[in-house]
């Protein structure tokens, strides 16, 4: 990446600027202006996050911000109500108290003096999704928004379910929530309350599982915030943008599919970053590429945006699968319009044990043993290290197989796959995970993408119904979105099976699946032989100057005990500790993961997470730690966790928490 030390106008930082909300509550905000804006103002853009401006999101905060303020605007990046360094406490995600913050925000910032009036919103995952949930209130001075690795549907297509069926990653997200909020404000900033206001903030802590978990239909509680629901409640112009290696792959698509204010989409090989620091390589200059959306919507510039293609994405080569890539080779496509009349349906069968032109009788029984999905990689991969998925043969071995014949041309995947199967299940419940693979020459499994259902939920997301045991029905069953292309030379492999842990929690009943007959639509796009579009390389402002107190590392590992019969999958993440060369904050923070199952027993299925966080300064050091823990049976989930805190290495909190919840057709 390119560094940028001088820009157009000279930027002026103020790191905590407050903003009472109605109801007397600071908000502490860290913004980025010109220093001449009062004198000639500038639009202003928006990040509203719960993610700790001073030490949480600071090393792409340095390289985004500044660079982006140089250019004519005033960054606003607050620290959401009980986060970081405001006041009051977090009690969930997207709630109106959220939304009416993010309002006031941008009122207030309206009536600077050193504001124009006008407004954007833009942010990375929750900065990504309450970006639109705002756009969809239509706050007078938003005027445009930019979203990355964001959702249009909080139940279909987030962190918590997914086909119906309750992502591991929703119990992980709440004990990640439960130690990211427990941290203190900075005592530079708060002065001498601040022990008090952390132990309030601390006692106040939601266990946000608790919540989440009784919500396990498609209900009133999911449909808020989910814009879905309404589309045209967005008015402003949306850039949309994600990664490939993320977990939310759909949103690009659906937002230009939906959204009838002008939209573009952009989709790289990305993980859950922004995309001028993200990796897989090629990043792209997402910084030039937002200036120019800024510039359009908010200046009133003509930077030709509105004559961009709809929707632009990294067509991805075949790898050999491995855990980790430093770049993914490929060629950028572009669609002038989405959907695209370029892109045909191709219907493959399911014949025996192949994919045919032609169907044909397939009466195989999927009996997953519960492991299998170990090689399925994280849901979110973020650490720049081994999270992608792993060669997939033993998963493969575990699940039921259809092989196509080997093909004699490229074929570039781009979109979402379709596969319909009627099927019977042995039970009342049950689940498939589908995989299309690439199937390489020498017989090497590569993932593509995956769909998963919740049999339960074959009609409705809002009204599951039961099983009756034997019966057949008909399900559809929607892949991830994809730009792949499968080589001349190699087959496709669609791998289906019934259970797939730590992806998903198992269904409680172990049961069998017959599958009777079956077909996939693959999205097949004319080869691409050249890039049909170049972005600018990446550039940004000057990085983080910190030291390194302890280095970062991440180690996976997959354990069976021939003793017990159990199957873990452990995940080690240090994330370093590391003290700001500016203001000289510390901060750091590791957790410790496991997740282990007997193959046999859905019971037996268990999920244990610690994470320790530690920061503050000399006189002021705190530490805390969070242990959490997930159990279930065939009719409640079980969940414990606990919060312990020191200050100056004394205990100043303790906090044990426990629930149950009623397991409902999941």
């Amino acid at each position: 990446m390119k560094v940028v030390s001088e820009f157009p106008r000279k930027v002026v930082e103020f790191p905590d600027m407050g903003i009472i909300m109605p109801d007397g509550c600071r908000l502490s905000a860290r913004v980025w202006m010109p220093e001449d804006a009062r004198d000639d103002p500038v639009p202003v853009i928006l990040e509203h996050l719960p993610y700790r401006k001073r030490d949480g999101t600071v090393v792409r905060d340095c390289i985004s911000h500044p660079w982006m303020a140089g250019h004519g605007y005033a960054i606003i990046r607050t620290d959401m109500r009980g986060s970081g360094d405001s006041q009051g406490f977090l009690e969930d995600e997207y709630t109106q108290q959220e939304w009416d913050d993010a309002c006031g925000v941008l009122e207030w910032a309206a009536a600077q003096e050193w504001s124009t009036g006008k407004a954007g919103m833009w942010g990375i995952s929750w900065g990504g999704f309450n970006s639109l949930q705002i756009a969809a209130l239509q706050p007078p001075s938003l005027k445009a928004v930019i979203s990355i690795c964001s959702t249009v549907d909080r139940f279909a297509d987030d962190i918590h379910t997914k086909g119906g069926c309750q992502l591991i990653e929703n119990f992980g997200w709440a004990s990640q929530m439960l130690s990211y909020s427990s941290a203190p404000p900075d005592p530079a900033l708060v002065g001498d309350g601040w022990v008090d206001a952390w132990l309030e903030r601390l006692e106040h802590q939601p266990w946000l599982w608790s919540i989440w978990a009784r919500h396990q239909r498609r209900d009133d509680y999911w449909k808020h915030g989910s814009v879905c629901e309404d589309y045209s409640a967005i008015k402003t112009p949306v850039l949309a943008v994600g990664g490939w290696h993320d977990g939310y792959r759909n949103t690009m698509a659906h937002l230009a599919e939906n959204i009838s204010a002008p939209v573009k989409a952009i989709a790289g090989p990305w993980i859950h970053k922004y995309p001028h620091i993200a990796a897989p390589q090629p990043a792209i200059g997402f910084l030039q590429e937002a200036k120019r959306w800024w510039d359009q919507w908010l200046k009133d510039i003509d930077t030709g945006v509105e004559a961009d293609p709809a929707y632009r994405a990294w067509l991805m080569d075949s790898l050999p699968p491995q855990r980790w890539w430093d770049e993914r080779p490929g060629r950028w496509i572009a669609e002038a319009h989405w959907p695209s009349s370029n892109i045909q349906m191709r219907r493959l069968h399911l014949n025996g044990d192949v994919l045919a032109q032609e169907g044909g009788k397939v009466e195989r029984v999927v009996s997953s043993p519960l492991d299998c999905g170990m090689a399925s990689g994280e849901y979110f991969p973020f650490t720049f290290s081994d999270e992608f998925p792993d060669e997939q043969s033993e998963d493969d071995a575990r699940s039921v197989c259809f092989d196509g014949a080997l093909l004699e041309e490229d074929m570039d995947i781009v979109g979402a796959l379709i596969v319909r199967l009627l099927v019977s299940c042995s039970a009342k419940s049950g689940q498939l995970a589908v995989r299309l693979c690439d199937l390489l020459p020498d017989g090497t499994s590569a993932f593509i993408t995956l769909g998963v259902l919740n049999l339960t939920h074959r009609d409705s997301h809002e009204y599951p119904q039961a099983l009756v045991p034997d019966e057949a029905i008909e399900v559809e069953i929607t892949l991830d979105q994809i730009a792949y292309r499968v080589p001349e030379g190699h087959r496709l492999r669609l791998a289906i099976s019934n259970a797939y842990f730590p992806f998903i929690w198992p269904s409680p009943e172990k049961g069998s699946i017959t599958i009777h007959s079956g077909s996939i639509d693959l999205p097949v796009r004319p080869h691409s032989h050249s890039d049909e579009w170049v972005f600018e390389p990446p550039e940004g402002a000057l990085p983080w100057r910190h030291e390194v107190l302890r280095e970062a590392n991440y180690r996976r590992s997959v354990e069976r005990d021939p003793n017990s019969g159990r199957v873990a999958m452990i995940i080690e993440c240090d994330n370093g500790e590391n003290r700001d060369s500016d203001h000289g904050l510390i901060s750091g923070s590791w957790t410790r993961e496991r997740f282990s199952v007997h193959p046999e027993n859905p019971d037996s299925a268990s999920a244990e997470i610690e994470w320790e966080a530690t920061g503050g300064r000399e006189g002021a050091m705190w530490r805390t730690r969070t242990f959490s823990s997930m159990t279930c049976d065939a009719v409640q989930f079980r969940t414990n966790a606990r919060i312990e805190a020191w200050l100056n290495g004394e205990t100043v909190f303790e906090k044990d928490i426990s629930d149950t919840v009623e397991r409902d057709m999941v």
